[in-house]
């Protein structure tokens, strides 16, 4: 069984090139932090820790993280560290608009610069809500400093009227309700004060939760860290641990590049699918493992997670919500369950210095019916399956876990929409010509299209269909889906319509058929006359002149390839420089 070897301890750290010595230029760097009240001996050779904080007044999901940097102070200052805390950019997914992915890549490249920059020999990433995690996993790779994550922790469960409500999950469900005539406005408005009952990030199985799960199944968390609920004291110990933590991994060097390796990725691939994870993990994923070169792609994630039982019964999947996951075990238990199905690179080094196998054999489970034995899992076959076919040459992606079984092989009548503005103008209006027969499609909400990939993918459906008690329709776009909702949506469509990919030319009644079991998605009309109408296609918006988004528009890439910037790919690594003054 392999384990970390450290390096030889003491070694001359990276921020001594700022305040170590009696140089001009050290007595300037380290003359000013002393205006803090810093003691001389602190600068003696100790490691300096940068606590990179997401906490943000609007970032609802980590406004609890000023409180939790306290703790990871306290564990870097027991170990013999000199804790810095360093805010950073914060991407809530509540807030920004045109959606927060447009701005994960910037908040990726904005604490990139800031470990690049400062004189900071380990990080804590303090993280919570959706693209924070990725975010900072993301710079963290590129840097390749030791780092580790610890992250806000979910919300307590909702409850209305004896239901358990799920964030996101039940937003979906309630307003489907009201538009068929089940719920009226005022119960909607109810329930919204059971939705968000404590801080924390979203209760169920989204992309927050998920991405936490993806952290420490990369083994770049300590074991236990996804689950604890936001206001349980045990989340406040798992940060101390962790700042005790970190320092070590700067005396042993143990990086990102040592744990995210290919087997790490591969186990979380596997966790996804076991917990019913988020599509948009299949983005993140792609997007950290470029930063630290890894080839990974989406045949990757279909070959991976297709033979992996879903087995966590967690919203949007399940019936149960996060609070419940954490006392039944937590994702230890899902490690541990994969291991003993042969489903688990058992070797893959976690930030403990342990490997991953090590971290959970012992663990038990305490409530089967939250995670189910492998012959009551939700779905056999989960994880994320990929469509290819002449409507997505690059592949497009959709969880089978929150599908309605009868609707993974369907042809139907293609409903078109432009983009969302064109949706929303038409989607409530009695007279469109559709009916749960049909395929939903949406356009030029990619990466480039919205612009930032917006999660619209799961279009609520309309009205007349709802009445009628249909609750799915197939569903393809190019967009994402929170990973709190639900439905046989096709997702990632990729190339992209904004880049004239085959899905710019669909046209109303033109059938489409999807085929999960054989991963097929095909656009019903011959080679000819597709060729004919991508010859045709020109672009129906302008490329945006000047700011950021000119960035983003001229540098994205495929939703196929984890939608990062061409020019932030491959680790470079965390360059000691020292200015002159």
């Amino acid at each position: 069984m392999s384990r970390f070897t450290p390096k030889p301890w003491p070694r001359k750290l990276r921020s001594q090139e700022w305040y170590g010595g009696t140089s001009r230029d050290v007595i300037y760097h380290r003359g000013w932090l002393k205006n803090q009240g810093h003691p001389h001996d602190l600068f003696d050779g100790r490691p300096v820790i940068g606590i990179l904080n997401t906490w943000s007044d609007l970032t609802p999901c980590n406004g609890h993280l000023r409180e939790l940097a306290e703790k990871v102070k306290a564990g870097v200052w027991e170990a013999g560290g000199f804790p810095v805390e360093v805010p950073v950019f914060s991407a809530s997914e509540n807030t920004f608009r045109p959606t927060a992915m447009m701005f994960r890549n910037l908040a990726a490249l904005a604490t990139e610069e800031a470990i690049r920059g400062q004189p900071i020999d380990g990080c804590v990433l303090l993280v919570g809500c959706d693209k924070t995690t990725p975010s900072l996993l993301m710079a963290a790779a590129s840097c390749d400093l030791p780092s580790i994550v610890v992250t806000g922790g979910p919300m307590l469960n909702g409850w209305f009227r004896g239901e358990r409500v799920g964030s996101g999950t039940h937003l979906w469900k309630f307003s489907e309700a009201v538009k068929a005539g089940e719920m009226t406005q005022a119960e909607f408005l109810e329930a919204e004060a059971s939705m968000s009952r404590s801080t924390g990030a979203c209760n169920t199985m989204g992309t927050a939760s998920t991405m936490a799960s993806m952290a420490e199944a990369l083994g770049m968390a300590l074991s236990g860290n996804a689950a604890i609920p936001a206001v349980d004291s045990r989340r406040r110990v798992m940060a101390q641990l962790t700042g005790r933590r970190i320092v070590q991994m700067v005396k042993d060097d143990l990086k990102p590049s040592d744990i995210m390796t290919r087997d790490a990725f591969e186990n979380a691939i596997r966790v996804n699918g076991a917990i019913g994870g988020s599509t948009n993990a299949v983005i993140h994923l792609l997007a950290i493992a470029g930063r630290v070169g890894i080839d990974l792609t989406l045949d990757d994630w279909d070959r991976l997670g297709r033979e992996v039982p879903t087995i966590v019964n967690l919203m949007p999947s399940g019936k149960y919500l996060m609070e419940e996951f954490f006392y039944a075990g937590g994702l230890p238990v899902v490690i541990k369950r994969l291991g003993e199905s042969g489903l688990l690179n058992k070797d893959a080094l976690t930030v403990s210095g342990e490997t991953i196998w090590h971290e959970v054999k012992h663990v038990a489970n305490y409530n089967e019916d939250v995670i189910l034995p492998t012959e009551k899992a939700l779905t056999q076959h989960g994880g994320i399956a990929v469509l290819k076919g002449n409507l997505a040459p690059n592949g497009a992606v959709l969880k089978p876990s929150a599908a309605s079984p009868h609707l993974l092989k369907h042809r139907g009548r293609a409903v078109v929409f432009e983009d969302i503005d064109d949706y929303k103008a038409k989607i409530n209006d009695d007279a469109l010509d559709i009916d749960e027969t049909c395929v939903m499609v949406m356009k030029n909400c990619g990466p480039k299209g919205y612009p930032g990939m917006a999660e619209v993918g799961n279009m609520g459906l309309p009205p007349k269909v709802l009445k009628k008690g249909i609750t799915d329709m197939v569903r393809i776009s190019d967009a994402r889906m929170s990973g709190t909702a639900y439905g046989t949506v096709v997702l990632h469509t990729s190339p992209e319509a904004a880049v004239g990919g085959p899905l710019a030319v669909v046209r109303n009644g033109d059938m489409i058929e999807i085929d999960v079991a054989e991963r097929s998605i095909h656009l019903d009309i011959s080679d000819e006359e597709l060729q004919a109408r991508l010859a045709a296609w020109t672009p129906n918006t302008p490329a945006p002149q000047g700011g950021y988004m000119q960035i983003f528009h001229t540098h994205v890439q495929g939703a196929d390839t984890g939608a990062d910037f061409d020019f932030l790919r491959g680790c470079r690594g965390a360059p000691v420089g020292r200015d002159s003054h």
